[in-house]
């Protein structure tokens, strides 16, 4: 495989990588009461050693009473929580990487097996998770409110702590997804609305207190994601024009990458073109883009989940798209979770030494 186009550096605001390849946010819980561990520093330095060009941290919850529906997740608040960040994002840097945090709300959830709670309902824009599942609050204007402040709160100190980028998390059905989605989203406030486009209003507050909070110079993520975990086939935009009035308010809030999740990369969004979801983004708002979904690999995340095992998959077309300029950057999750040197393994050819991946490698911290 010719995969000299992934090298290729990438620069925007506070981003300088070294190539185009991202670690992609995987939840992990390996940080007990929300606290990251001396181990979980490690296993992103390694990461940056083996020449990630930027990594983007686990799902890390912002500082609401509810936010978390585990209590392994990590924090985004708290001295303990930051300290540990702290160590983590020096790591990184010290291994020649480049990092930013995930920075989440889970909104309304299923109860943890474990039979943990967090210490307050969960909440989110009408107390669904999905249609007739209800499992907590509908958010006051109190509770939006403090919940924007929370999200700029987490991005100030992220950039404080040294970070060189926040991701936003706006997708797979959690709070800001929940907004987004008529399913979860039946309010009759100024953040409800018939439209996709009236449903973006909480989405664009946070971005724009978020970009209040880090400046203009600072580069600003936001992960989103067209399918629900319990719907894979399912697109909150229907269409090119849905995409442009879902995604347009969103890039004028402040975004400088969108990050399209997907299950497979190389399937088309719409009917008539074989543009996928980060091409179209890039189409429809001219921002940057990074592409994600079964990278390297020939089963998707979700099957992971229910112990199927994948080996590895070529890289050429995700390079054809990549040189026609659908998108800028590529997330790899699962590769890199069971091997911190894939990237230089791709690099130099070495593909006999790529590994598969099994569901025991969710287990462990590599």
């Amino acid at each position: 495989m010719n995969t000299d186009s992934l090298f290729r550096p990438f620069s925007l605001k506070t981003l300088n990588i070294k190539n185009r390849i991202v670690m992609a946010p995987m939840t992990r819980s390996f940080s007990p009461g929300g606290v990251p561990t001396p181990e979980v520093a490690t296993y992103y330095a390694k990461r940056a050693a083996g020449e990630v060009g930027l990594i983007l941290s686990e799902g890390t919850v912002i500082n609401r009473p509810s936010s978390s529906a585990d209590p392994n997740i990590p924090h985004f608040y708290g001295t303990e929580a930051l300290a540990g960040w702290q160590q983590v994002i020096n790591e990184v840097h010290q291994a020649g990487g480049q990092m930013g945090p995930q920075i989440w709300h889970q909104g309304i959830m299923e109860n943890h097996a474990s039979g943990w709670l967090p210490d307050a309902p969960f909440e989110g824009p009408s107390g669904f998770n999905k249609p007739g599942f209800e499992n907590g609050v509908p958010m006051t204007d109190a509770a939006i409110a403090d919940t924007i402040a929370a999200f700029g709160q987490a991005a100030a100190d992220a950039k404080n702590l040294g970070f060189d980028t926040v991701e936003i998390h706006g997708a797979h059905q959690y709070l800001i997804d929940q907004f987004f989605w008529d399913a979860t989203n039946n309010r009759t406030d100024i953040y409800g609305g018939k439209t996709l486009a009236e449903r973006t209003r909480f989405a664009v507050e946070v971005i724009k207190e978020v970009r209040k909070r880090v400046g203009e110079d600072f580069a600003l993520i936001i992960r989103l994601s067209q399918f629900k975990p319990a719907a894979y086939d399912f697109k909150l935009a229907k269409n090119e024009q849905e995409m442009e009035e879902w995604l347009t308010p969103l890039a004028e809030a402040g975004i400088d990458i969108f990050h399209c999740s997907q299950r497979r990369f190389w399937e088309p969004e719409f009917e008539g073109s074989d543009l996928n979801f980060a091409g179209w983004a890039k189409k429809v708002t001219g921002k940057a883009t990074i592409s994600v979904g079964s990278v390297g690999l020939d089963g998707d995340f979700f099957g992971a989940f229910a112990g199927q095992s994948s080996q590895p998959s070529s890289l050429d077309e995700l390079v054809r798209r990549m040189d026609r300029g659908d998108f800028d950057l590529v997330a790899v999750g699962r590769p890199l979770l069971a091997d911190p040197n894939w990237v230089e393994k791709i690099k130099h050819n070495r593909l006999d030494e790529l590994k598969g991946f099994s569901k025991e490698a969710l287990m462990q911290l590599v």
